[in-house]
């Protein structure tokens, strides 16, 4: 258990330019609450059979904290005789990581890349070393990039080397706003150069793909509301686990093909160490991060198209998911900053390439 240096804070909820979602209070043995949430600051009370916990995280794990969170609130009244309350934001992994660094008092952040709790790390919210304090170096989901194609896939897409044919227009977000499109990007630049390619291939590859996208959505919605509802596009590039939920939830029947070599992309959560030193939730904040990765809650991941991290669970739900024959990580770029400053800076790799400079 870790100690902070921090002992007071302003309770700000809200940060310029975030909205927050819908706020789902969780009792034990209570249903859910629908409300909309205030719009006003919460001033947090710890009765000593009642703690309150807040969970940040991206837009596309709603549905399985739907169902994890009523478990552990379950699973912690009988072994503890406690009563949680859970209250939930969900949105943009940046926006979320702003908002936490503005004042929004989270307990527990889990989102979509590990720069974005990197920047909350270096904001002194949390201690460095937290990818240790859970299992897996705390990445408790896995994806891979998918290939969205129109209805009978009339434009032939199977392979990454499919998105520079002449004519083949690509949707994906811009990876200066997007942490879903920088996943994006680096699956783009990882099939060049993880099959053997030098780095000068990979950019001329990249360059391609670029030059047949005809927008940049600001982010990874955007860019599925522009393929899917403006109906531009041929194929679009989005998570493995949105298109299995879309598909689950009758909102998609465009088929998607996995590319064999493809990206890890792992999704960190984190317990963040001035708040729950200040609200006195450690203890629960550490174990739910600890439930999330329990055969249990991984279950529910897989459920709504996550690749679960649980070894147990990734061989039950296998036949779930698409084979992929070579996987690569970020870390084999660097580290997230090194990422960051190469590829997506101003100046850096992703401007040269729009500027038509490869």
């Amino acid at each position: 258990m870790r100690n902070s240096r921090w002992s007071t804070g302003k309770n700000l909820l809200l940060a310029t330019g975030f909205s927050l979602g819908m706020v789902l209070p969780v009792y034990a043995g209570i249903t859910w609450n629908n409300s909309p949430a205030s719009n006003q600051p919460q001033i947090v009370s710890q009765k000593p059979k009642t703690v309150e916990l807040t969970l940040v995280s991206y837009a596309v794990t709603k549905e399985a904290y739907s169902k994890i969170i009523p478990k552990f609130v379950q699973k912690w009244k009988k072994e503890h005789n406690q009563d949680i309350v859970f209250q939930q934001s969900y949105g943009g992994s940046g926006s979320q990581a702003r908002a936490v660094i503005d004042g929004l008092e989270a307990d527990v952040v889990a989102l979509a890349l590990g720069l974005d709790i990197e920047k909350i790390q270096k904001a002194g919210l949390i201690q460095p070393g937290w990818e240790k304090e859970a299992p897996n170096d705390a990445v408790v989901t896995r994806s891979v990039v998918a290939l969205v194609t129109r209805p009978g896939n009339p434009k032939n897409i199977r392979t990454w080397n499919d998105l520079v044919k002449p004519g083949v227009q690509v949707i994906t977000a811009n990876p200066k706003t997007s942490g879903g499109a920088r996943w994006n990007f680096l699956a783009l630049w990882g099939s060049v150069v993880k099959n053997g390619g030098s780095e000068a291939k990979a950019r001329d590859y990249v360059g391609k793909v670029y030059k047949n996208v005809p927008v940049l959505p600001k982010d990874a919605r955007d860019a599925s509301d522009t393929f899917y509802k403006r109906g531009q596009g041929d194929v679009l590039l989005n998570y493995e686990n949105e298109e299995i939920l879309a598909k689950l939830k009758g909102e998609s029947k465009n088929p998607s093909v996995v590319p064999q070599v493809n990206i890890s992309i792992d999704s960190p959560v984190a317990v963040v160490d001035k708040v729950v030193d200040k609200r006195g939730t450690r203890k629960v904040a550490e174990a739910f991060v600890k439930y999330l990765f329990t055969p249990e809650a991984q279950q529910e991941f897989a459920k709504v198209g996550f690749r679960p991290v649980n070894s147990a669970v990734s061989k039950q739900t296998q036949n779930k998911f698409a084979k992929v024959s070579k996987i690569y990580k970020a870390k084999d770029f660097g580290s997230w900053d090194a990422i960051q400053k190469k590829f997506f800076d101003d100046g850096a790799i992703f401007d040269k390439i729009q500027g038509g400079g490869r």
